[in-house]
């Protein structure tokens, strides 16, 4: 059966390729990112979106300027605004139109404390974060709506540029620019985590909202829990760059925002995603052929 699919932040890193993996599969999709839609507005919001009316509904809109918001009230008002009260929100309207509700959260919300092999889906969060605080409080705002809704939880997002006005390039493609530049580069080894490949996340996202899956939390991240200096030393090494990669502690950054030490997201409910090293195969040639699709 076609499903009639909104997509919101369709512009993004990731909403991009959440519109390739619906379209290509046959659905009916709509992408709104800003120009289409202000999800700040809750009134305009649901009634676009009852004009709609989608079978599936996916929220890939967020706030991510994680030091920004920590020390400027007026940036943690937005913050506030658009991980934790927007979430619940559409999520409301999801529930009154018999949608289902895909919401994306981060491994932010936990502290970094845990050494037992990372953290699973039911782990209790604490995060160290005004942004981590606001993801956390989105979570709460969906779960509690009800309905069909999927809180999924993703980290160290990377992928091809995104189209949207305020997109930020990804962790390695800002890395090897400066590579090429200035001939060596600094990333910490001392914070320890999964990544995401966007269109693995996409795919995965498909599968989980399409299948008969129960609601509730889902982590789905590349296998593999590595720091960014490791994660970087793999990048280089696919793409042949020679350049020196100096390992440093995260406190050597000035970074108002505390970081959790090791986020390792564990999916205990779903097909694992790929190694990130294959992941970052995929996109180094991806990157390099100039592709506007998926590459497996």
């Amino acid at each position: 059966m076609i499903k009639k699919v909104l997509i919101l932040g369709s512009k993004g890193m990731l909403g991009q390729e959440l519109v390739c993996v619906f379209s290509e599969a046959g659905h009916k999709v709509t992408g709104w990112d800003f120009g289409d839609i202000d999800v700040n507005d809750a009134s305009d919001t649901r009634e676009k979106i009852i004009m709609l009316h989608p079978d599936v509904i996916i929220n890939a809109v967020a706030y991510n300027a994680v030091d920004l918001c920590e020390e400027d009230e007026n940036e943690f008002e937005k913050a506030w605004r658009l991980n934790a009260e927007v979430p619940g929100e559409l999520a409301s309207v999801a529930l009154e139109i018999g949608a289902v509700f895909a919401h994306y959260s981060t491994d932010y919300v936990f502290d970094g404390e845990q050494r037992s092999g990372g953290y699973s889906e039911d782990a209790i969060p604490n995060p160290v974060s005004r942004y981590g605080e606001s993801k956390f409080i989105g979570e709460k705002s969906v779960a509690a709506i009800g309905g069909r809704y999927f809180i999924i939880r993703l980290s160290k997002l990377f992928g091809m540029p995104a189209s949207s006005v305020s997109a930020k390039k990804s962790f390695f493609a800002k890395m090897e620019e400066v590579a090429r530049e200035k001939g060596a580069v600094s990333a910490v080894d001392d914070e320890t985590g999964c990544f995401t490949y966007a269109p693995d996340l996409a795919s995965a996202t498909y599968s989980l909202v399409l299948d008969s899956a129960p609601v509730g939390v889902y982590h789905l991240v590349n296998e593999g829990s590595v720091s960014w200096y490791e994660a970087l030393r793999e990048y280089f090494r696919i793409i042949r760059i020679d350049a020196e990669i100096m390992p440093v502690s995260g406190a050597s950054f000035t970074r108002p925002a505390r970081r959790p030490k090791d986020s390792t997201l564990c999916n205990t409910k779903r097909p694992a995603l790929r190694d990130y090293r294959e992941a970052l195969e995929s996109f180094a040639n991806r990157k390099e052929s100039g592709s506007g699709h998926i590459v497996s």
